[in-house]
């Protein structure tokens, strides 16, 4: 009598797991300003429209990865450059900086650091006992923002404000005894910044720069409105 031998299982081969991919990188204040930065001049060259630039200025304020603003100036120029050379989208080699780092602006001015104010087909302010960092942008598109910087308290000597407003306006207002400054162009629309100089060399300086296309940016000192204790 002869016995049938059990089949045996056939052997499995040994899953492969892939590599994790790496989490996504957080964006800072620094690359997004950047990104910004390199949007603001694509549309003063023509290679972006007002729409366009708006809907991308939107998104890299809203940006929390570098992932996320990569794809926004991945055809324009600079942001092909940065590609080359492992600019900021693609790691934090590429343009992250210490939080305490400081790299200089325009004007001579040196920055660090920002908070944004942003309007699209809407309205923003700021307004009352607000803390003022080295850099501010500002983004009015077919809606209006009002920055009123009389009571705010300045952590800087040096400000620099971006005002880009597209079918929109930008009103800016200042204390009396700050020195105002303007370097902004308007295309089909007003950049008007009525520049003062303070007699205290101890005042904070604002520098209000940028574009406004078929809008207008206003920015000017509010008399009676004033800093005290400068020096301090």
């Amino acid at each position: 009598m002869s016995l049938t031998k059990a089949a045996r299982p056939a052997p499995v081969a040994p899953s492969v797991q892939e590599p994790a991919a790496p989490p996504a990188v957080r964006a800072s204040d620094a690359d997004r300003d950047r990104v910004a930065d390199i949007l603001r001049e694509a549309l003063a060259e023509g290679r972006l429209d007002a729409e366009e630039h708006a809907e991308r200025v939107e998104t890299a304020f809203q940006a929390k990865t570098l992932a996320e603003l990569e794809p926004l100036i991945s055809d324009l120029p600079a942001g092909q450059r940065r590609a080359a050379s492992r600019g900021p989208a693609h790691g934090p080699a590429a343009g992250s900086r210490p939080a305490r780092g400081r790299e200089p602006g325009r004007h001579g001015v040196t920055v660090h650091g920002g908070k944004d104010v942003v309007a699209v087909f809407s309205g923003a302010s700021r307004q009352g006992r607000l803390r003022v960092g080295a850099k501010m942008n500002v983004v009015a598109v077919f809606g209006g923002v009002d920055v009123d910087l009389t009571e705010a308290i300045f952590e800087q000597q040096h400000v620099v404000i971006n005002a880009t407003a597209i079918c929109g306006g930008i009103e800016i207002k200042v204390p009396e005894n700050v020195s105002l400054r303007g370097a902004g162009t308007g295309i089909m629309g007003g950049f008007d910044v009525r520049e003062s100089e303070s007699g205290d060399p101890d005042a904070p300086v604002v520098v209000i720069q940028g574009v406004a296309i078929w809008g207008g940016v206003e920015a000017r000192p509010v008399a009676g409105k004033r800093i005290e204790n400068l020096s301090d």
